[in-house]
């Protein structure tokens, strides 16, 4: 865990660039913001996209426009639509992303989701 604070900040999306990362089929970009402990990204996902791996890392992901499935290893599916959010910590859920029509998230990870 990083103890570190974080001052107060307005993050200005306008100003970060986007990186892209294919993913098994259609291209997502990321803008990230990295602080001590913490990351926060605005994702867009294009349509037809599935990411190329399973992640087991925690998130906070927040839907802004669009819709997106999350699928986790074991089968289960949940569609994340505009407007809904879902959590879980670091090593609980292999899982995937997958979108049909395109999809724009605030992804927010860091050292507060880490097992205890």
């Amino acid at each position: 865990m990083v103890d570190q604070n974080i001052p107060f900040q307005v993050i200005d999306w306008d100003t970060i660039s986007k990186t892209e990362h294919k993913g098994e089929t259609g291209i997502a970009f990321w803008q990230t913001l990295q602080l001590p402990g913490l990351r926060i990204r605005l994702v867009e996902y294009s349509a037809g996209y599935l990411a190329d791996h399973w992640c087991k890392k925690g998130h906070i992901v927040h839907c802004l426009e669009g819709e997106v499935i999350t699928e986790q290893e074991s089968g289960e599916k949940s569609l994340l639509k505009e407007g809904t959010t879902y959590v879980v910590s670091d090593e609980l859920s292999s899982h995937r992303s997958a979108c049909e029509n395109g999809v724009r998230l605030l992804i927010i990870d860091g050292d507060f989701l880490k097992l205890k």
